[in-house]
């Protein structure tokens, strides 16, 4: 196991994947399964039009002085692309417009990936305390983000409106 391997972290992650999935199971897909298509997929993008919180890795105090520039600017922007992408497919969704569900398409597979990626240069970082307030991000708000994208990817498979 690698030096910097956080038991506590890890197991309040997978907590949060596997609470996250149990509510999207048994209470949050019922319910978007009986919503016209359009609304189901506008109320899951309204949930990540909350995702600029990850600018606040860019901000100093919110996270500890040893975390990298780097790290806080590319986790920082990539939230709030997926934001902005967010909102445009909420607005799209709302007024139909032609391009809507390939905004969605695109806005979910943007915030999965930039997730993952968040995921992934996390691990390379090690130390998840360098997070600092900033914890309850990876540690709870990205599961939940990340079962909702996976819901918003069931939907769009489903045939259309």
């Amino acid at each position: 196991m690698p030096a910097n391997f956080n038991l506590p972290f890890v197991l309040s992650v997978v907590g949060a994947f596997l609470t996250s999935a149990v509510v999207a199971a048994t209470y949050v897909w019922p319910a978007l399964r009986a919503l016209p298509y359009y609304e189901a997929l506008r109320l899951l993008a309204a949930f990540h039009a909350f995702r600029f919180l990850g600018m606040n890795f860019m901000v100093a105090g919110f996270v500890s002085p040893k975390l990298s520039s780097d790290f806080a600017s590319k986790i920082g922007w990539g939230d709030l692309i997926a934001a902005v992408l967010a909102l445009l497919s909420m607005a799209a969704l709302s007024w139909r417009w032609p391009i809507a569900i390939p905004l969605v398409w695109i806005f979910n597979i943007w915030g999965t990936l930039d997730l993952l990626n968040a995921y992934y240069m996390g691990v390379k970082l090690g130390d998840p305390g360098q997070f600092g307030a900033g914890i309850y991000i990876p540690a709870l708000y990205v599961p939940l983000l990340l079962v909702s994208h996976v819901l918003v990817f069931m939907i769009l498979l489903k045939p259309g409106p």
